[in-house]
């Protein structure tokens, strides 16, 4: 009895969010850094550097009706850690220059694609990304996942760093890569907004 209660409720709670999707229904995501990852990994001749920001805040308004987009995240550029403290504090003093510039931030503004109601999407983000004191375009593929209770969204992409002004860390003997891949995933609980 149970069950079949379950499945009933689970049921008018698709019908009502998909009925909803239909209106003005809006989309928040709100990031948490406990709930959020952001991984860079970059490539050299000898072997390949895995690391990982903080996430400082996050927040993304989504209309899926129009595909208007809104808000900002914000990674902590000074929280950069690949576990070696002398590649690291040379990342931070030389290549980011953290101090300096101590936020990594991506403000969306366009969605090309269809986000599905309830499940996966797979669409194209274009928006401003800034680092190193300056903001650059930028579109990005992500995934997105809705539920009634929950929602995901996993993005990887590359950031042509040396393209864009940043020192390149290469020497006479060590050569590395000059795009670096970011893979940021994040989750949280309902996105639902009601109507206006």
């Amino acid at each position: 009895m149970k069950i079949m209660t379950n499945a009933i409720l689970l049921i008018l709670l698709f019908l009502a969010t998909a009925s909803a999707w239909g209106q003005t229904q809006e989309v928040t995501l709100d990031l948490a850094p406990a709930q959020t990852t952001v991984d860079f990994t970059l490539g050299d001749v000898l072997h390949t550097v895995h690391g990982r920001f903080k996430l400082s805040a996050g927040h993304i308004h989504f209309v899926p009706a129009s595909n208007v987009i809104s808000g900002e995240i914000v990674v902590d550029a000074t929280s950069g850690n690949s576990g070696s403290t002398v590649r690291d504090g040379k990342m931070h003093k030389e290549i980011l220059e953290s101090a300096r510039y101590p936020e990594v931030t991506f403000r969306p503004d366009r969605v090309e694609g269809q986000v599905v109601a309830l499940g996966s999407s797979k669409v194209q983000v274009h928006g401003l990304f800034g680092i190193h004191g300056a903001e650059h375009e930028i579109t990005v593929p992500a995934q997105v996942e809705l539920a009634p209770d929950h929602w995901s969204l996993t993005v990887h992409f590359a950031v042509p760093y040396v393209a864009w002004g940043i020192k390149d860390p290469s020497t006479f003997i060590l050569r590395v890569e000059k795009t670096v891949d970011i893979d940021l995933h994040a989750q949280g609980p309902s996105p639902w907004i009601a109507p206006r």
